[in-house]
C-alpha cells in the first residue's frame, strides 16, 4: 500500500517536472549517467537530471547506507582532494572537526555539487546536510577567488557576497553559520549571519568592517537587507545559492520573500550559479519553487529518504500517559524525569537523562521552566533546567539552544521552535506535554532524540479530558500506553500524595503572578483545541486554585470572554485597570491579595466618596 502510494506520488511529480523544457531529460552527462547505472549496483537512491521519481513523507528517515564506494563515488572526506577540494577545507573537516565517512546525503550531494551540477536533494534533518552544502559552496568560492585559501588582513567588502544560504529559522541559521565558520577556519573566506530578531545594526556594522563572503540569513532578514540599497549588502558575484529546509521555509509562509529574493540576485544568464536545494518532502509547492530556483538542463536529483526503510516515528519507542486531570501533569512529568535521572545515573540507561520537553503555548513554556528551575532549588539531582520560546531575546534562544547542545545532560523545555532543524545531539527523551496541534508535529517532535544511531523514548502526556482527541489526532502510531507512573492516576485532592505533588505545588506558589495569569489564559486562547471548552475551564480552574495557590481564578479580557461563546461557566472578567496596575509591584493582582492592591482599592474608594487622598510613599512597610 505505501509503495503504491508512493508511485503515484512519483508521477505527480514526473508532470510536474516535464513542464519544462523537453530537452531536460535527455542533458544528463555521461558521467552522471555512469553515476546512475553503477548506483542501481547499490542500495543507495540515487537519480539523475529530471529523473525526480519520487517524494515521501518525512517521516521516513534517511538510512545510512555503504556501498557507495563500488560505484566510484568518494565516500571519505580525506579524499576529497581528488574532486578538487581545496586541502584547508579537507583539513578543517578531517582535523579539525574530526570526520572521516561521508553520511549518504553528503556522498551523493558533495560528489554531484563538484562536478557543478544543481541539486535537489530530499533528506532528513540529522543526516550531515550542512557539509553537503557548504563544502561545495566553500569550494566554488576558493576556486574563484584563490587568494581566500589562506587568512588575509585585506579589508573585505560586505557588498561582494559570493555564496548565500537561506534557513526557514533563527536557530538553524545560527546553527549552520557556526559550522560555516569551523569551516571556513584557516581560509580568508568570511562568514555572516543574518536573522530576525537581532539589531539590524549591529550585524551590518559588522558585515562592513570584516567584510562578507558567505551570508547565511532567514528569508524576512535577507531580504530586508538585499532590497535595501542602503544596507551595504550586495551579491553582485554571487556564485553558490542554497535553501534548506525548503519545505519548512514554504510551511510558515516564506514563499513571497523566497521569490523576492531570486529577483534581487544577479541574472543567472549573466552571472552563472549554482543552486542546492534541500527538503525532507517533496509537496508540490517544493517542487514549483525548485522550479524558480534550478537550472532544468542541469540538475541533479538526491534521495536518502527510502520508501522501504523504517520511519523515525516507528524506531523509538512511544508512550502515551493518560493524566487524570491538568493538576497531575506537572508531578507526573517531574516522577518521570526522576526516574529516568535514576536509571542513568545507576548505569541502566546508555546515556545520561538529556530531553526536550514540548508544551503547547510559549506562556506554559516559561510557566514549566520557571516551575522545574524551582523544583530544582531543593533536588540536586535535577539536570539544568533551560527554554527556548518566542518572548527571549535572539541573543538568549541561540545562548540556551548552544548549552543544551554542549550539555551531557540537561532538560529544555521549548515550543515548537526546535521541532524541525534544530540539530541536538545525544536526546534520549521527547516528551510532550499535552496534545500536539497534528499529526506531523508530533513526528516532527519525536524525531529530535533516536539520531545517528542513538536510542531514543517518546512520552506524551495528556489529560484525560484530550484523550478522545488523541485518538483521531494521532492515527495510526506506534504508541503504547504507560501506566507506571502512580501521579497520573491519583485525585490530587485526596491525602497522602506522593512527594511530586508537594513539590509542584511548593514550587508554583513562589512564582510571579503574572507567569501564572498567562499560562492560564494561553490555555483559553487556542493551546487545547477540539477539546470541550467547559471541560479545559474546569481543569485550570482546579490547576489555578488547588496546585497554583490562587486565591481566585485568573481574570481574562472582555474580548477573550466573548470568543469563548455562552453558556461557558467559570471564568472571571478582569480585573479593573486599577488592579492590573498592581501587577506592576508585583502584588498580588488576581487574587493574590497585596499591599499594593489594597493601597489602590482604598484610593479608589477614597476618590469614588469623594474623600482626601493619602499618597503612600513607595516601599512603605504598609503597616
Amino acid at each position: 500500500m505505501m509503495k503504491s502510494s508512493l508511485l503515484r506520488q512519483a508521477a505527480v511529480c514526473r508532470v510536474a517536472l516535464a513542464a519544462r523544457p523537453a530537452q531536460v531529460a535527455l542533458r544528463a552527462s555521461s558521467a552522471a549517467l555512469a553515476l546512475s547505472r553503477a548506483s542501481r549496483t547499490t542500495s543507495s537512491l540515487y537519480r539523475p537530471v529530471s529523473s525526480l521519481v519520487r517524494f515521501y513523507s518525512s517521516e521516513s528517515a534517511a538510512p545510512e547506507r555503504s556501498g557507495h564506494a563500488a560505484s566510484g563515488l568518494v565516500t571519505r572526506f580525506t579524499d576529497l582532494g581528488s574532486l578538487g577540494v581545496h586541502e584547508r577545507l579537507v583539513e578543517a573537516i578531517t582535523r579539525g572537526m574530526g570526520y572521516e565517512s561521508m553520511t549518504d546525503v553528503q556522498t551523493l550531494t558533495i560528489n554531484s555539487a563538484l562536478a557543478g551540477k544543481d541539486i535537489v536533494a530530499q533528506a532528513k534533518t540529522g543526516t550531515g546536510k550542512t557539509l553537503a552544502f557548504l563544502v561545495p559552496a566553500m569550494q566554488k568560492i576558493l576556486a574563484d577567488q584563490p587568494d581566500l585559501a589562506t587568512p588575509s588582513r585585506m579589508r573585505r567588502s560586505a557588498d561582494d557576497i559570493r555564496a548565500i544560504i537561506i534557513s526557514p529559522t533563527r536557530e538553524l541559521a545560527e546553527q549552520i553559520g557556526e559550522e560555516a565558520k569551523r569551516l571556513a577556519k584557516g581560509t580568508g573566506i568570511i562568514v555572516q549571519t543574518a536573522v530576525g530578531g537581532t539589531q539590524k545594526q549591529a550585524m551590518l556594522r559588522k558585515a562592513r568592517i570584516e567584510g562578507c563572503h558567505l551570508m547565511v540569513g532567514t528569508p524576512g532578514r535577507l531580504h530586508d537587507l538585499l532590497s535595501d540599497p542602503s544596507s551595504g549588502i550586495a551579491a553582485p558575484r554571487l556564485t553558490a545559492l542554497v535553501l534548506d529546509e525548503a519545505d519548512r521555509m514554504l510551511e510558515v509562509g516564506f514563499k513571497t520573500e523566497l521569490e523576492s529574493i531570486v529577483e534581487l540576485l544577479p541574472y543567472r544568464g549573466d552571472t552563472p550559479r549554482q543552486t542546492l536545494l534541500y527538503s525532507a518532502t517533496l509537496p508540490k509547492n517544493v517542487v514549483n519553487i525548485a522550479r524558480t530556483f534550478i537550472d532544468p538542463t542541469n540538475f541533479e536529483f538526491v534521495q536518502t529518504v527510502s520508501g522501504d526503510e523504517v520511519p523515525t516515528h516507528e524506531k523509538v519507542p512511544q508512550f502515551i500517559v493518560p493524566c487524570r486531570g491538568f493538576e497531575n501533569m506537572a508531578p507526573t512529568l517531574l516522577e518521570l524525569i526522576r526516574r529516568e535521572v535514576t536509571s542513568a545515573i545507576q548505569g541502566t540507561a546508555k546515556l545520561p537523562f538529556k530531553a526536550i520537553v514540548f508544551m503547547p503555548t510559549t506562556a506554559s513554556v516559561v510557566q514549566y521552566a520557571s516551575m522545574f528551575r524551582r523544583v530544582k532549588y531543593d533536588d540536586r539531582l535535577m539536570p539544568k533546567i533551560l527554554d527556548i520560546h518566542s518572548k527571549l531575546t535572539q541573543y538568549e534562544r541561540t545562548k540556551n539552544a548552544t548549552t543544551f547542545r554542549d550539555a551531557t545532560d540537561a532538560i529544555l523545555f521549548s515550543s515548537d521552535v526546535t521541532a524541525r532543524g534544530m540539530d541536538f545531539p545525544n536526546v534520549t527523551h521527547v516528551i510532550q506535554v499535552h496534545l500536539p496541534s497534528a499529526r506531523d508535529q508530533y513526528i516532527h517532535r519525536i524525531g529530535r532524540t533516536g539520531r545517528a544511531g542513538k536510542e531514543g523514548q517518546a512520552y506524551l502526556l495528556v489529560s484525560d479530558i484530550e484523550i478522545g482527541t488523541a485518538r483521531h489526532r494521532l492515527p495510526g502510531l506506534p504508541i503504547q500506553r504507560c501506566t507506571d507512573l502512580a501521579a497520573a492516576s491519583l485525585d490530587a485532592s485526596s491525602d497522602n500524595l506522593p512527594k511530586e505533588f508537594e513539590d509542584i505545588k511548593t514550587a508554583s506558589k513562589k512564582l510571579p503572578y503574572d507567569i501564572l495569569r498567562d499560562c492560564y489564559t494561553s490555555f483559553l486562547g487556542g493551546g487545547m483545541k477540539e477539546v470541550d471548552t467547559q471541560e479545559v475551564v474546569n481543569e485550570i480552574n482546579a490547576l489555578a486554585t488547588n496546585t497554583w495557590g490562587l486565591e481566585e481564578t485568573p481574570g481574562i479580557s472582555p474580548r477573550q470572554l466573548a470568543n469563548m461563546g455562552r453558556g461557558i461557566r467559570g471564568l472571571r472578567a478582569a480585573d479593573s485597570p486599577a488592579s492590573r496596575y498592581s501587577d506592576r509591584f508585583g502584588g498580588g493582582g488576581g487574587g493574590r491579595g497585596g499591599f499594593a492592591a489594597s493601597v489602590i482599592a482604598v484610593v479608589a474608594a477614597a476618590a469614588t466618596a469623594g474623600a482626601a487622598v493619602v499618597t503612600v510613599p513607595r516601599g512603605h512597610s504598609g503597616t
